[in-house]
């Protein structure tokens, strides 16, 4: 099996590019970017990973997805591509492995990915949108309980990314998008509605695995809200809220620039040249150590799924933990527990993609075809699987009737 890498340099995919090294389960692995240096350490990087698996070709190209032309040969003749690019380029980047008539898997899953849905069903290809934590691991979660339950009425996922505010230009970007106050997927799915709310709605106190505690945490424009809405339609689904949070200084310069209006990007003059103010303050706090560095690094996920089952209310609760941060394990150290955390389910499912192990299509009860959610994809045992062999552990905390 071949693996294509793209933005496979990137503080997040490389983890991803490690994993699929350290698993051997590919014969090749390219990983490609705009940034050929980067790509090249990564390369090399993998390759002593992968080391004690014989024949494993590891190699580094570089690739401008916006040259669709170019890139699409390059991907051509993959089984999988793994796209680690930032939410921006996530329109071009389908296209791209649309095009070259290839399985794909992103970490975003905004919605860039649904124009080609046509082009990957009529290949006989996948493309799963959005699998890393959030979304990703949230919907096998929210899934895997809805699954012990004959009626499903609430879901609250949540979830805290303890990293810096701008460590790269992609989360940068992710920081300005999600608190956009013209974001138009910033919903709750409400009685069959989706309703669309400004940055900071519906605050809501949500306790974390320690070393992470109490948060409070806020509605985010995340793809859970439409595509739980989705797969859980029949089971009577009447409230989907998605929250999240960062470490709390960086919630406290969010809530100012938003309070100033500066989220909305207003145009300003900087010299000779006019440039959108939020764009000026991300390429400062990508310079500056406050920007690049936070005290306490990782994931941590909260799902729960309120229901009925054999008559009687039960509501399941879902967290997970990984490796500390502290240095006491090799690899998981500082923002490495964060971008692992990310980085590994990418990997997982390009796996799994690869290895033919998709659920069926539930009208046809064929393979699955197109643009699928997270939910669509996969089994939510067969992730926690695999999560597991990596020490990231899924925990069902709580359950009461």
């Amino acid at each position: 099996m071949k693996l294509f890498c793209l933005g496979g340099a990137g503080r997040i995919c490389r983890e991803a590019v490690y994993d699929a090294a350290a698993a051997g389960e590919f014969e090749e692995i390219v990983i490609g970017d705009f940034d050929l240096g980067g790509a090249r350490r990564v390369s090399a990087e993998a390759k002593r990973i992968a080391s004690e698996n014989d024949g494993v070709k590891i190699r580094a190209v570089k690739v401008d997805v916006r040259d669709v032309a170019a890139t699409v040969e390059k991907l051509r003749g993959f089984d999988v591509v793994m796209d680690g690019t930032q939410i921006s380029l996530n329109s071009v980047s389908t296209e791209c492995i649309a095009k070259a008539e290839t399985n794909g898997v992103n970490l975003n899953g905004f919605g860039a990915e649904d124009a080609w849905h046509k082009e990957f069903k009529k290949a006989g290809k996948v493309c799963v949108a959005g699998f890393g934590m959030t979304p990703g691991v949230t919907q096998m979660m929210a899934m895997d309980a809805a699954a012990k339950m004959d009626r499903v009425r609430e879901i609250y996922i949540s979830h805290g990314a303890f990293r810096p505010i701008a460590f790269s230009p992609s989360i940068a970007e992710t920081t300005r998008v999600e608190y956009d106050p013209d974001f138009p997927t910033r919903t709750v799915y409400e009685d069959g509605a989706f309703i669309h709310v400004p940055p900071f709605a519906r605050p809501r106190e949500v306790l974390l695995p320690e070393p992470y505690g109490k948060t409070t945490q806020y509605i985010i424009p995340h793809s859970e809200t439409y595509t739980l809405a989705k797969a859980l339609a029949p089971k009577g689904v009447r409230l989907i809220e998605v929250r999240g949070t960062w470490p709390e200084q960086n919630m406290d310069l969010i809530r100012g620039l938003y309070g100033y209006g500066i989220l909305s990007n207003p145009a300003v003059k900087v010299g000779d040249r006019e440039a959108g103010l939020m764009d000026v303050i991300s390429d400062y706090l990508l310079s500056c150590e406050e920007g690049r560095t936070t005290e306490l690094y990782g994931y941590a996920l909260h799902v729960e799924v309120v229901g009925k089952r054999a008559g009687k209310h039960v509501r399941t609760i879902y967290t997970h933990t990984h490796p500390s941060s502290c240095g006491s394990v090799p690899l998981w150290e500082g923002l490495r527990a964060y971008t692992k955390s990310v980085g590994i389910p990418l990997a997982i499912a390009a796996s799994l993609i690869a290895r033919g192990e998709l659920l069926a299509d539930p009208d046809s009860g064929k393979a699955a075809a197109g643009v699928l959610s997270p939910e669509e994809a996969f089994s939510p045992k067969l992730v926690f699987k695999e999560l597991t062999k990596r020490d990231i552990r899924v925990h069902k905390i709580k359950q009461k009737k």
